[in-house]
This record gives structure tokens, C-alpha cells and sequence, in this order.
């Protein structure tokens, strides 16, 4: 009998996957859902010896268009500064509000972290398939549901039969690598995750 997917060591999914690759010597293209710089700072410093990688910045849950536009300009900032062994491409997606408060509707009063986050979770990871693999950055927030993150990108994964990267960016310390890198940079780290019921 397996390990419960909710107790797999996603983190170690993904390094056993890379150490796969390394072996057979590829370096596979990476579409990584990307909610912002910082939380993408680790993720892109980490995969980046492994994977060339496009940062697919689609976030329709940021529900003010300055907040959007400021987090996007600090994404691309980030990428053009950081020295990544393989060069790191950006694409922005359409920001139409109207996608989040659709999925969100008869959602409104759940908690944060709950149901109406988990549909956010699936609207954005929906649109990131694509390339060798897809994953997202969300996985690094402590605040975020990485099993459901996971669940939702498997779940895709079979849909659209392309193969999702499981991860939980956050262990080995890389929620705190991100902090670092934050201010290395000196990137702008907003205090919520942009929607109008985080704020």
C-alpha cells in the first residue's frame, strides 16, 4: 500500500525527477505559474540549473489593476536581473478580473485558505499547461495548501495529458531562501495575496 498522497514528500518527488533528468542528461522546458517575484525568486534560482523555464505570470485574482501592474514589472525585474544558468523567458497572461469573481462566485465568505482559494488554485493552473512540464510557485507559500495544489496539478495533468512537477518549494528552507532573495533584490513583497477577500 502507498503513502497517503496527502504525507508524500513532494520536495523529494521533484529531486528524485531532476536527478532523473541530470542523469539522462535532458534539460526539459518548464512552464511555471508564477503569482509574484518574490515567491518566484527561489523556485527560479532552484529549477533554473535544471530546467529552461518560461515564468507564465496570470494572476486574475489580483483585484487592483496598480497592484497587478506593479507585481508584473517587479516579475520581469527579477528575471532580467537574476543570473540563471539557463536563460529565463516571460509571458504574461490576460488579466481579466472577471475570470477570479466568476470562480469565486458563492464563495465570497469562505475562509482564506479554503474552498473559493482552492478553485483560484485550479482557474490559474488550468491556463499554465503546456511545455515539457507545468508547475507553480504557490507551492513555496506557508500559507498555501501544497497537497491541493498538487492534487489540482495532477488532476490537470491527466486532463490535458501533460505532465504536471510536483512540489513543495517551501521545504529545504525555501520559503526563507525567498525572504533572502527578496531582499537581495530588493523586491517589492506585497502583504497578501491579492485578491480582494486576502486583503
Amino acid at each position: 500500500m502507498g503513502i497517503p498522497f496527502e504525507q508524500r514528500n513532494f520536495q523529494k518527488e521533484l529531486d528524485k525527477k531532476i536527478a532523473g533528468f541530470q542523469k539522462d542528461g535532458i534539460v526539459p522546458t518548464l512552464l511555471l505559474h508564477s503569482c509574484c517575484a518574490p515567491c518566484s525568486s527561489h523556485c527560479i534560482e532552484y529549477l533554473s540549473d535544471y530546467f529552461h523555464i518560461t515564468v507564465f505570470y496570470y494572476n486574475p485574482n489580483i483585484s487592483a489593476e496598480e497592484e497587478y501592474r506593479k507585481r508584473v514589472e517587479e516579475q520581469k525585474r527579477f528575471i532580467s536581473e537574476f543570473p540563471a544558468k539557463y536563460k529565463v523567458s516571460f509571458i504574461e497572461g490576460d488579466y481579466d478580473t472577471k475570470e477570479f469573481y466568476d470562480i469565486a462566485k458563492g464563495y465570497e465568505q469562505c475562509r482564506e485558505g479554503g474552498e473559493r482559494c482552492f478553485r483560484c488554485y485550479e482557474l490559474r493552473l488550468r491556463k499554465t499547461c503546456g511545455f515539457d512540464y507545468f508547475t507553480t510557485t504557490l507551492t513555496i507559500s506557508p500559507l498555501k495548501n501544497s497537497v491541493k495544489l498538487n492534487e489540482i496539478g495532477l488532476k490537470l495533468s491527466e486532463e490535458y495529458d501533460m505532465p504536471y512537477l510536483l512540489s513543495d518549494f517551501k521545504k529545504k528552507e525555501g520559503y526563507k531562501r525567498s525572504i533572502e532573495l527578496s531582499h537581495e533584490y530588493n523586491l517589492y513583497r506585497q502583504n497578501y495575496c491579492g485578491c480582494v477577500y486576502s486583503r
